[in-house]
């Protein structure tokens, strides 16, 4: 059987290639079982800075969840079809939220259902022109399970997230764009290009701090100003202790390139 994440390191970015192009993409049981291991992988190597997620094949990033699949576990039951399919598909796209190293989504085709949860989980996301997005779960009976109610409207607004949840219909990547669920859109064959750019810019910066600001800004957003606040002072004296904000300062006084070392 194929590896369902594919991996490939290079120049300190981690490519993660959902790997299903003959179901485009769909998320099963396994995939998101893998893509959670190979986080796990990631988050130990110390050589790894970023994380590009992307899908295999011309057509897809991801179709959503594997809807056969699915059915099976809602014949067994609610208890069942919660643990089966909600838990594990929150676990992933909390884990792509809360992932301490840059996570961004090259969105090469479609991103429908759990393939739009993903890319409005992950930190950063660049789309395709070609790319079509959608929340068609209401299409067979059920809301988004994959954190979907929760994060599109924390993107879009109530309105425009409503919207698209109630009616299912796609929308293309400069409506996304301007909603705020990718950062840019790009002419297809220049996805990956564009992805690896923006990582290779967030990786001259220190990646302790790069972590800190994830940290920060992933819990902030459940809290109030106040405690957002506290979060950011509690990241910024972790900082303190560390090596990379003395690097980062002598740089700066000296007006040289800084030499990180994360730690």
């Amino acid at each position: 059987m194929s590896d369902t994440v594919l991996c490939e390191i290079d120049g300190g970015i981690a490519t993660l290639t959902l790997n299903r192009p003959d179901k485009l993409n769909a998320i099963n049981y396994e995939m998101a079982d893998r893509l959670l291991e190979r986080l796990e992988e990631i988050e130990l190597d110390t050589h790894v800075g970023a994380v590009i997620l992307t899908g295999a094949g011309e057509r897809a990033f991801s179709a959503g969840g594997d809807i056969p699949q699915f059915r099976e576990s809602v014949r067994l039951g609610p208890a069942r079809a919660v643990r089966d399919f909600v838990r594990r598909g929150q676990a992933m796209t909390a884990r792509l939220e809360a992932f301490p190293k840059p996570v961004i989504v090259a969105v090469n085709g479609l991103a429908y259902g759990g393939g739009c949860e993903i890319t409005e989980a992950a930190h950063l996301a660049v789309a395709s022109s070609e790319a079509r997005f959608a929340k068609p779960e209401i299409a067979i009976g059920i809301p988004p399970t994959f954190g979907g109610t929760q994060r599109l409207p924390r993107l879009a607004g109530r309105k425009r997230a409503l919207e698209l949840l109630l009616t299912g219909d796609p929308f293309g990547p400069h409506q996304a764009l301007e909603m705020g669920l990718v950062n840019a859109v790009v002419p297809p064959g220049e996805v990956m290009s564009r992805a690896r750019a923006l990582a290779h810019r967030i990786l001259r910066h220190s990646p302790l701090a790069v972590a800190g600001i994830i940290s920060a800004v992933t819990r902030g957003l459940n809290m109030t100003i106040a405690e957002g606040l506290l979060a950011e002072g509690e990241q910024f004296a972790r900082m303190v202790a560390t090596n990379d904000i003395h690097e980062g300062l002598d740089a700066w006084i000296e007006r040289r390139v800084p030499a990180y070392s994360g730690t």
